[in-house]
């Protein structure tokens, strides 16, 4: 049997690099797959949607996932099962970029469920995986059958050196300024999530422009690729709605107005404000009969969500009146806290509105760094950041099942837009977390200010404060009104048309998420949207430095204090000692962490510990270990021989160096040993290293010279020897020994 012929595709990037669309070949039982590959990197994406949906269901399961596969990057997964295991963090935030993409462009009524799997086939170094996914993804639905308002693709766009670069290498994101990934469709930008610099909100809006111009090329790549698909048109049919447009009038017109009059009470307390909306919607069921409630129920609660969504929208539109009685551009009242427990390093308690966060600070060493082993990247990281949802933070009570992708992609963009603020001398692993005690609306936002205010509070001299900001958007496609709304709740980030997060210094924006639910976002509403968040950033972050203007100059008591050296590369194997003998030893005498990290041709080492005497006391092991001598230091030795000619002096562990009876002192020494014994201290200077590596010492140099005292020049600098020719004379003839008879006894 031959194998099919593929249908394939391809692109060309800027920087010459070759993307390929292919299909036909692979995953063929699945209603869409696609092999795309790019220079070595190849990432298979399928595609399955259920013929019908599940009774009950009133909403999109959609499910994407991304997994990295070992031997693509040739290999072993770490761990005791030598297999790949659950999703990692990497892999679900590529997931969730994906995903807040796809969500939004499937038909409102499609309720069937759709799978989409991406998988990492193989990896280059030169192209990284998680800006093709995005791609790959929309791709495997376009050739489909699946209802799609597609294509969309998504693109890294990252600034090394002043120039914008499309999908780059990991190699050049560690020299970037600048780094987004954008999502969009032909016509309209759908999401943006990134981290920067401090740059301007011109700056990012270039760079979002820029993704999107290469984004329209993809997408008529994959149109390409499905107008040779014959499975990719027409669409399935399908109906997974069933609806009463009679019921849907009756509903409006007698609860509309009542609901427009909740929007616009101006309710700061969501559950009264719920409370509210609910009695609305149980004045009118009221009014039906049993046999009503019993057929038509589900479906007026459904069409009454329809008319919160409407009556909330035209209260802003209509009337400038947010949910909660604000301004369009007004935030809510805050207010901060630091240091209110004893035991973190650090901690601080933001509250924003009905949204509290309380985070805490721990100072670690290189052992308490977070390992990465992925398929594509291993290391450590120094700067982390976890972030806790609780069901009790929305008055809910439900299981909690470990970690979700919500509170991994929250704590994500926390930590990006803090990350690059934290200073790359501290030395500590800086770990910190989250926990979200109220939530509604913007709660990772509270975790960056939250998180920049404990950081301050545990003595960590951040380069400047960061604050964040959620901003909102309502608009209506037939008048083209809209308002850009700052600091949003709960409900008008569900109810809305935009959640669009903002974080920055004072000097510029350090990280962004944007997920957009409408087509044809302006530049216009991006630009005014980005103005009123950096006049929101800068509110916050005055209270915030009004609660604590600066970081502490002092680590609290009980935080670790650490030190940092660098030794010589060839000194490690003697401070770790046989078995790790050393280095326990020296933790076990001195109470102090001691860990050692091997950069190029040093040795990095890190001593953690509470006690001053006892990190002091670290240092000078260590230092007696990796003696290296210095010429012109003066050191304080130890006498451990003494010779006719000199002492020697141990000036460092194993280190020794003679001490000449001329160097001793200004005037002549007879004899070393009337001054000096072995076990004597003494103090000197080394004034030299020869070729052999032998140390010459001095004490004379050290001491004052006497009054008077007239140095003897060098010997080669006093000339020739006179010719005195043979000071002795000839010896006198005194004949044979035996004949000169006996000595004289005296």
């Amino acid at each position: 049997m031959n194998a099919p012929t593929p249908i394939t595709q391809s692109l060309t990037l800027p920087d010459g690099r070759v993307i390929t669309l292919e299909t036909g070949r692979m995953a063929r039982q699945a209603d869409g797959s696609v092999l795309l590959s790019c220079g070595g990197t190849a990432l298979l994406a399928t595609v399955v949607a259920n013929k019908e949906a599940r009774p009950g269901v009133d909403f999109l399961p959609l499910s994407v996932e991304y997994k990295e596969k070992f031997a693509g990057a040739g290999r072993v997964p770490g761990g005791f099962l030598k297999r790949e295991g659950r999703p990692s963090d990497r892999e679900v935030l590529v997931c969730r970029l994906v995903d807040r993409v796809l969500r939004p462009l499937f038909p409102e009524d499609f309720h069937a469920e759709i799978q989409v799997i991406i998988t990492m086939l193989s990896y280059d170094p030169a192209t990284a995986p998680e800006s093709l996914a995005g791609l790959a993804a929309s791709a495997a639905i376009s050739i489909s059958d699946i209802p799609f308002n597609g294509p969309m693709s998504e693109v890294n766009v990252a600034r090394v050196n002043g120039e914008f670069i499309i999908n780059p290498s990991y190699a050049q994101l560690e020299e970037a300024d600048m780094e987004i990934m954008v999502g969009a469709t032909a016509d309209s930008v759908v999401m943006v999530e990134g981290e920067m610099k401090e740059v301007s909100e011109a700056e990012m809006m270039e760079a979002i422009t820029v993704g999107h111009d290469a984004i329209k090329k993809q997408v008529e790549l994959q149109l390409a690729l499905a107008a040779m698909v014959p499975t990719s048109s027409p669409k399935r049919e399908y109906s997974h709605e069933t609806h009463d447009e009679d019921l849907r009038k009756r509903v409006e017109s007698a609860t509309y107005d009542g609901a427009y009059k909740v929007a616009g009470m101006g309710l700061t307390n969501k559950a009264e404000r719920s409370a509210q909306f609910k009695a609305v919607f149980e004045a009118y069921a009221a009014t039906l009969s049993d046999e009503e409630k019993e057929s038509s129920m589900d479906l007026a609660k459904v069409y009454y969500h329809d008319v919160e969504y409407k009556a909330m929208r035209n209260q802003i539109l209509d009337n400038g009146q947010r949910l909660d009685g604000r301004k369009t551009d007004e935030i809510r009242p805050i207010w901060v806290e630091t240091d209110i427990l004893p035991g973190p390093h650090g901690c601080a308690l933001f509250t924003r509105g009905e949204t509290q966060s309380f985070t805490t600070v721990t100072l670690g060493t290189a052992l308490d760094s977070n390992r990465i082993d992925a398929a594509t990247m291993t290391g450590d990281e120094k700067f982390y950041l976890h972030y806790n949802f609780p069901p009790f933070s929305t008055g809910e009570a439900r299981m909690m099942r470990g970690t979700s992708r919500r509170e991994v992609g929250h704590g994500n963009l926390a930590q990006r837009a803090l990350k690059n603020m934290v200073p790359t001398g501290s030395g500590y692993t800086i770990r910190i977390v989250s926990d979200i005690l109220e939530s509604n609306g913007s709660s990772s936002m509270a975790t960056v200010c939250a998180g920049t205010l404990a950081m301050m509070d545990a003595g960590i001299q951040i380069e400047r404060p960061v604050s964040g900001i959620a901003m909102g958007l309502i608009t209506d496609p037939d008048s083209g009104k809209y308002a850009v709304l700052s600091d949003i709740l709960g409900d008008e980030d569900h109810l809305g048309d935009m959640d669009f997060k903002v974080t920055g210094t004072e000097k510029g924006i350090t990280a962004c998420q944007m997920d957009i639910k409408i087509k044809g976002l302006s530049v216009e509403i991006l630009t005014n949207a980005l103005n009123q968040a950096k006049a929101g950033r800068e509110h916050i972050l005055s209270v915030m430095t009004a609660a604590m203007p600066a970081p502490r100059t002092e680590l609290k008591p009980h935080a670790p204090r650490m030190v940092v050296m660098e030794v010589p590369k060839n000194f490690i194997g003697g401070i770790i000692g046989p078995g790790g003998k050393i280095i326990q030893g020296m933790q076990a005498e001195t109470g102090c962490t001691i860990t050692i990290e091997e950069i190029g041709n040093i040795g990095r080492v890190e001593i953690s510990g509470t006690n001053a005497e006892g990190i002091a006391l670290a240092q000078q092991r260590i230092g007696e270990i990796c003696f290296v001598p210095v010429v012109d230091t003066i050191y304080d030795g130890v006498v451990k021989g003494v010779q006719t000619f000199g002492v020697f002096v141990e000036i460092g562990r194993g280190t020794e160096g003679l001490l000449h009876v001329s160097e001793m002192d200004w005037k002549r020494v007879e004899d070393p040993s009337a001054l000096y014994k072995e076990g004597d201290k003494v103090q000197v200077k080394l004034l030299s290293i020869d070729d052999k590596g032998k140390l010459r010492l001095s004490r004379k140099v050290l001491i004052e010279k006497p009054e008077g005292y007239i140095e003897r020049p060098p010997r080669e600098d006093r000339g020739p020897r006179p010719d005195r020719g043979d000071r002795r004379g000839p010896r006198p003839e005194r004949g044979d020994r035996r004949e000169r008879g006996p000595r004289n006894e005296e």
